[in-house]
């Protein structure tokens, strides 16, 4: 699953030697403080955006190392030709002094991000410092979006039928970002999302396609269940079509699979059903002159 997440600039940094040989280890020459201009960037937080969803601390962690190394772009268009920086290196940072929503302590991934100066980039420096170019959007990719309030995957509707936003039993749902499997880019955009950092998500194509093939997915598991119910009640089990239904909705497709071809036997045998053509196995092919073999 892949996450855009919006978060907020900080402005120049003090370049002292241990941030020139961590800006030198990414740089194919050796750069001098004044050729370089470096700013800290708040790329995501643990805090329950707009969108009902978060990073836990844990998948911050697990992030850090991933945008190590990972370009600044614009408005997350994935061109050589707008690049405009790179991460040099990433921690993240705790205050505990300050509660989430979902109750624990606030922290967030902080990226150092430098740039080489050059005439091209003069303005964009002026509007880092100017407080105009604030606000930047990670690009990233997690195995799970899962429930707050009973841990299955939200996007699961077979599994998990809460909704994001709403409380349940007076507890909020969102569903936590977890295991963090790769880190794009991040990029400079315009409008903030998340209430702290400023988030923003957009869902690339990729994630389109999985979304699109998870409804296909429901739509065929729908179908597998209304087929048991049918075949049920036709087999004559005595078995009420409602505990039929709660029945198939708590099995997966292998299992449903199999009580489908159960019910079909029951029903065949129930109506008397035959087939026309008799089985390979109960074919006498001695017999040149029988029945056409299809």
């Amino acid at each position: 699953m892949n996450v855009n997440k919006q978060a907020g600039v900080d402005q120049g940094l003090v370049l002292d030697e241990a941030e020139m040989a961590a800006i030198n280890a990414m740089s194919r020459k050796t750069l001098e403080p004044e050729e370089v201009y470096a700013f800290a960037v708040r790329l995501c937080d643990n805090q329950v955006d707009r969108d009902g969803e978060r990073f836990p601390p844990e998948t911050l962690e697990e992030l850090a190392p991933l945008f190590v190394g990972k370009s600044g772009i614009f408005d997350h268009q994935w061109s050589a030709m707008g690049q405009t920086a790179r991460i040099y290196r990433t921690e993240v940072v705790r205050d505990q002094t300050t509660l989430t929503a979902a109750g624990d302590p606030l922290c967030y991934l902080k990226g150092y991000a430098y740039m080489v100066r050059t005439g091209r980039n003069q303005d964009l420096i002026a509007e880092i410092e100017g407080g105009i170019k604030k606000e930047v959007s990670v690009g990233c990719a997690v195995a799970e979006a899962r429930c707050s309030i009973c841990g299955e995957n939200i996007r699961d509707q077979s599994r998990c039928p809460h909704e994001k936003g709403r409380e349940y039993d007076g507890k909020l749902c969102w569903a936590d970002l977890v295991r963090a499997t790769d880190a794009y880019e991040w990029s400079f955009v315009a409008v903030p999302a998340q209430r702290e950092a400023g988030v923003m998500k957009s869902m690339r194509q990729d994630m389109e396609q999985l979304e699109r093939e998870a409804a296909l997915g429901r739509k065929y598991l729908q179908r597998l269940q209304d087929e048991v119910v049918r075949l049920g009640g036709l087999a004559e089990l005595g078995v009420e079509r409602e505990t039929l239904q709660a029945i198939a909705k708590r099995l997966d497709e292998p299992q449903l699979e199999e009580l489908r071809m159960a019910f079909q036997r029951q029903a065949d045998k129930t109506w008397g059903l035959e087939p026309q053509l008799k089985g390979l196995e109960e074919r006498d092919f001695g017999q040149r002159d029988g029945a056409f073999l299809i």
